[in-house]
């Protein structure tokens, strides 16, 4: 199953395909080398093919357009008959380890206890991750919460809410059939 968003977030052009059946390849270009790694990690602890390509401007806009784009293209998978709907998972990155659970939902929501605003990674300052989640969740029509529960390098941290949300979409996609699921 794959499904393509294609739609303008503050007046730039943007782009995203996901397939929810794939092997977890992606071609990420956001502008935002740190972020392109983060989605990376998305699609391949999620199994997604992901390609994203978001028009060049500003750092708080391409985070957004990124996370609208990718959030449209999974809305419907999200919903398709039969989908689990839900997934939850806990993955590391070294010393960090976060918990990441999500439903679908007409009631986007995100609650969180990672404040990271004062953090920089790679240039991208670690408040608009928070604005990714949030855009996100609000596109794909998502109830997400996110638990750190160690961790103290901010990469470290940020790789594996990202890798738990890969593995958390992925099983929000799949068929509640165990068959199909083989």
């Amino acid at each position: 199953m794959s499904e393509v968003a294609a739609s303008e977030y503050a007046g730039k052009q943007l782009r995203a395909s996901v397939s929810v059946a794939g092997v977890g390849t992606a071609n990420v270009v956001t502008g935002l080398p740190v972020l392109d790694h983060l989605l990376g990690l998305v699609a391949e602890y999620g199994s997604f093919n992901l390609a994203v390509e978001v028009a060049p401007t500003g750092a708080q806009a391409e985070v957004a357009a990124a996370a609208t784009a990718l959030g449209e293209a999974l809305a419907t998978p999200l919903r398709e008959p039969g989908v689990r709907g839900h997934g939850s998972a806990v993955v590391p990155a070294d010393e960090a380890l976060a918990h990441v659970a999500l439903e679908r939902s007409d009631r986007p929501l995100v609650v969180s206890n990672v404040d990271l605003t004062d953090a920089r990674v790679g240039g991208l300052g670690t408040d608009l991750v928070a604005t990714f989640v949030n855009e996100l969740a609000s596109a794909a029509g998502l109830t997400l919460h996110i638990r750190l529960i160690g961790g103290d390098e901010t990469q470290h941290v940020l790789e594996t809410i990202f890798k738990g949300l890969g593995v958390a979409l992925a099983q929000a996609c799949r068929s509640r059939n165990r068959e199909e699921n083989r």
